[in-house]
């Protein structure tokens, strides 16, 4: 049953990431299978429709969190900073008054609002990856808990046409007879929640 349900997430992390360009949705070979492109086109509307429920602020910030994660802007901010520095180091040798003389306190406070800002976007937009990243766990969970109950039946099913098969051996199969019994996802969880975290011990 676990290599059925292995198969089944790896088969699932295989998937094109929907968050690609309309783009690339137009350049799919023409060969993909149909219930692939059904798949992706799922995928994609999942996808949309998030985005589609997202409020005005929550675009806004999401818009800053991808200019402020830029190496652009990094190299932008650490421009500004030697700019700023050599800036008030030289204005009094060319004649004209230091801004802000060392140690630099309005450079200071400029770096320090600019870290809020950066820290509160990007806690904002994990915040919302985080709720996204459940819906992905609770569908995968749903998934593998229906692919090896499916694995169970076709074993079972495999397992009764062997026996009615003439040259086959009459016996029962003690491992298939083993795998064809779905496995109690209850017991599972509840073993899961009892194991202590190796981390937790020392």
């Amino acid at each position: 049953m676990l290599d059925c349900m292995s198969t089944s997430h790896a088969n699932q992390e295989k998937t094109p990431h929907p968050s690609s360009d309309a783009s690339d949705a137009g350049e799919r070979p023409d060969d993909l299978p149909p219930s692939v492109s059904e798949n992706i086109d799922t995928i994609t509307e999942f996808y949309q429709r998030h985005e589609e429920h997202m409020s005005l602020p929550q675009r806004i910030i999401e818009k800053m969190s991808v200019i402020l994660g830029s190496p652009g802007y990094v190299a932008a901010s650490v421009v500004f900073m030697v700019g700023w520095i050599v800036a008030n180091l030289v204005a009094l040798e060319l004649g004209y008054e230091e801004v802000d003389e060392p140690p630099f306190f309005w450079l200071q406070g400029i770096i320090a609002v600019n870290a809020f800002i950066i820290s509160t976007t990007v806690l904002i937009r994990q915040n919302r990856m985080s709720k996204l990243a459940q819906h992905h766990a609770r569908l995968d969970l749903q998934v593998n808990l229906l692919t090896e109950e499916k694995c169970s039946k076709i074993i079972e099913m495999l397992e009764t046409l062997r026996r009615d098969l003439p040259g086959m051996p009459a016996g029962a199969d003690a491992e298939a007879t083993e795998m064809a019994e779905p496995a109690d996802a209850r017991a599972v969880l509840s073993v899961i929640e009892n194991e202590t975290d190796p981390c937790e011990k020392a």
